[in-house]
């Protein structure tokens, strides 16, 4: 590690990800904002070069909106990053957590 930086110098992971299946159920159970029924993309960059990402999404048969329509995204830097996906779904009072790496798309 570099002791300016404090990351490692060889960068790992890679330069696009795909999510192919996203869904963010339109009502929740619980306190809120904690439990609110929810979608993140978590990203690691661990090279010495911040990284720039652009996230598209796609749509099956719409245009967005905010919640109740499936979706897939595609995460690409100019870097390598490492991605994560994670569902919070929280419309029943027995919640369910769903964490995955995205695919590796290139």
């Amino acid at each position: 590690m570099s002791e300016m930086s404090g990351r490692s110098e060889a960068a790992i992971g890679r330069r696009r990800w795909a999510v192919a299946e996203g869904y963010i159920p339109p009502w929740s159970h619980g306190p809120q904002p904690a439990m609110a029924s929810h979608e993140s993309v978590s990203l690691l960059n661990a090279g010495p070069v911040d990284a720039h990402v652009a996230v598209t999404l796609y749509f099956s048969d719409r245009e967005p909106v905010p919640q109740g329509t499936e979706y897939s995204s595609v995460i690409e830097s100019d870097v390598p990053i490492v991605v994560q996906h994670t569902r919070l779904d929280s419309r029943q009072a027995e919640n369910a957590l769903m964490t995955t790496v995205a695919f590796p798309a290139d």
